[in-house]
């Protein structure tokens, strides 16, 4: 990822608690001769070295992953930035956050790794609901999936979130988002400068 000087983010905590608050991305392998992606959640272990993800195995982007260095894309809020919030001249932009991760690929089939995989990922999302929904399928259902476990060997992050402009347009387009509903990167962008100062 082509990643400006004034966007990159290098803080390890920052870009692991990116990647845990936005872990639904692409998987991305080569197949005979073009890419192939897969859009799955990801969940990070324990030791921050690997992520970790299911694929249901009738999907044939599993027949030749296993051993390649395969490319995980992870995207937060994202949105349109028009001129007009800008104090001085500018040109229309897109203010995102992006996280890309490479890193070699293992295939597992393994019953009771595949089980806590999933209970992991269900507890994660599910504890957000007043009444959480607890595993209750039939683990044989387990024998449907296969696990992909990719040792990260790579992590590129960047927040383009208006560094590059004043500090009254980044309040002006802070305002803009907040009015048209924007407001997960308007806050990612109040977070990101309160840090700074």
């Amino acid at each position: 990822m082509h990643i400006p000087k004034h966007f990159k983010v290098t803080d390890e905590q920052e870009i692991q608690t990116f990647i845990e608050s936005n872990a639904f991305g692409q998987l991305i392998s080569n197949s005979g001769r073009r890419p192939v992606s897969t859009h799955i959640p990801f969940m990070l272990s324990e030791d921050k070295t690997c992520l970790l993800g299911h694929l249901a195995r009738i999907n044939p982007q599993l027949e030749d992953i296993e051993g390649q260095q395969v490319l995980v894309t992870l995207q937060g809020a994202h949105d349109y930035i028009s001129p007009s919030w800008y104090a001085g001249s500018g040109v229309p932009t897109w203010n995102y956050q992006a996280v890309h991760i490479y890193g070699q690929c293992r295939v597992f089939n393994d019953p009771a790794k595949l089980k806590q995989l999933v209970d992991t990922l269900t507890d994660q999302y599910e504890s957000g609901f007043s009444t959480p929904w607890k595993p209750e399928y039939n683990p044989a259902m387990l024998g449907a999936i296969s696990g992909v476990e990719i040792s990260i060997s790579e992590i590129q992050c960047q927040y383009k979130l208006s560094q590059n402009r004043s500090e009254q347009d980044r309040t002006q387009v802070i305002q803009q988002l907040t009015a048209n509903g924007s407001t997960q990167l308007a806050e990612a962008m109040q977070r990101h400068y309160s840090k700074k100062q």
